[in-house]
């Protein structure tokens, strides 16, 4: 399978720039892989699609706002520095992102807040634009989180060309966001409000929530030809005991199970056994999933509708299968369905 293949033209309007103003009244493409089918719907209508015993899959990551802006100390040159990981709690490593990076070397100090409230340090290049920054605080963990945290904004990804507004707070997370560490939210939960999921539950759907901290590797560009040659950036990937034996539970009664999101359903292909249960696992991935693919675990699964020649457009359609998917892209671009984060919705069934 060639990228190339992954390219199509996207009209920049169909970019979404903010969210729906109800989470689950974004608009809902159904694909139908045995038949073809394309039906267009209301999110909410998912509630048509699953039943008594199905069981959906969420990512319960929490997104941080993990971008920041700053000054070099000396020049007082603007610096964005956008925290990946926390890499020591008690020394106040972190891994980030510097842009611009050609201004930035081995112990310069950056300022953050209005009052330079925020020092940090230097300490290490471990990429082209990655470093190692030791934050300076004299306070609790706990404290220096809060502050570190307040002086941020949440990470919009790029494609969405405006500023970050305060709705963001609360629509860049989903409601059901619990453990700490993304700096991408799990677009396709994004959808879900308490209304739907109390819905769901009245009508027998089973809830298995596991963590993936998801990470820019996401957005960063494929350079090669061949997606063979490709290695994706790897996630923490966190699946609990509770969440495989509801899964595994349904799987053997052979009921729906719905992967929420790519990022689910790569967590799941990585964690799978040999005979097709999902199994405990707390550890890392670098999946790569592009066609064909054949998927174990996951039966349905609902995702945004993704940038061209990125990997979860490769995902997706290694689910639905290339052509019939692709089809589908171009049906969106003509009816005006939104793209990206804050974009509408596809279920494939």
């Amino acid at each position: 399978m060639k990228l190339s293949r992954f390219k199509f033209t996207l009209p920049s309007e169909s970019i979404a720039l903010y969210p729906a103003k109800n989470r689950d009244e974004s608009r809902l493409m159904v694909v139908h892989r045995q038949t073809g089918e394309i039906e267009h719907k209301i999110f909410k209508d998912i509630l048509h699609y699953f039943g008594d015993g199905d069981v959906l899959i969420f990512n319960d990551t929490l997104v941080f706002p993990a971008r920041l802006y700053g000054n070099k100390e000396k020049t007082g040159a603007k610096i964005e520095v956008f925290l990946l990981r926390e890499l020591n709690k008690e020394l106040r490593l972190w891994d980030v992102l510097v842009d611009p990076a050609r201004k930035i070397r081995i112990g310069n100090k950056l300022y953050f807040g209005e009052d330079d409230s925020m020092v940090a340090e230097v300490i290490d290049n471990t990429t082209s634009r990655g470093r190692t920054l030791r934050f300076l605080y004299d306070g609790s963990h706990d404290e220096f989180k809060l502050s570190l945290f307040s002086l941020g904004e949440m990470p919009i990804p790029s494609y969405i060309q405006r500023k970050v507004v305060p709705e963001d707070t609360e629509r860049y997370q989903t409601i059901f966001a619990k453990n700490e560490g993304a700096v991408i939210a799990p677009a396709a939960g994004l959808h879900f409000s308490r209304e739907l999921m109390k819905r769901l539950e009245i009508k027998g759907c089973q809830f298995a929530f596991i963590t993936i901290h998801s990470g820019l590797g996401n957005f960063r560009d494929i350079d090669v030809e061949d997606l063979t040659k490709h290695k994706m950036d790897s996630e923490q990937v966190i699946i609990p005991l509770e969440a495989t034996k509801i899964v595994n539970k349904a799987k053997d009664e052979n009921r729906q199970i719905c992967s929420v999101g790519s990022s689910v359903l790569r967590a799941l292909e990585t964690t799978v056994t040999t005979g097709g249960h999902l199994k405990e696992f707390e550890g890392w991935t670098n999946k790569f999933i592009f066609p064909p693919y054949d998927f174990s675990v996951a039966t349905s699964l609902i995702t945004n509708f993704h940038m061209p020649l990125s990997t979860m457009l490769m995902q997706t359609t290694a689910f639905g299968g290339f052509e019939l998917i692709m089809d589908a892209y171009k049906e969106a671009i003509a009816e005006d369905y939104r793209f990206g984060a804050y974009g509408d919705a596809m279920l494939i069934i």
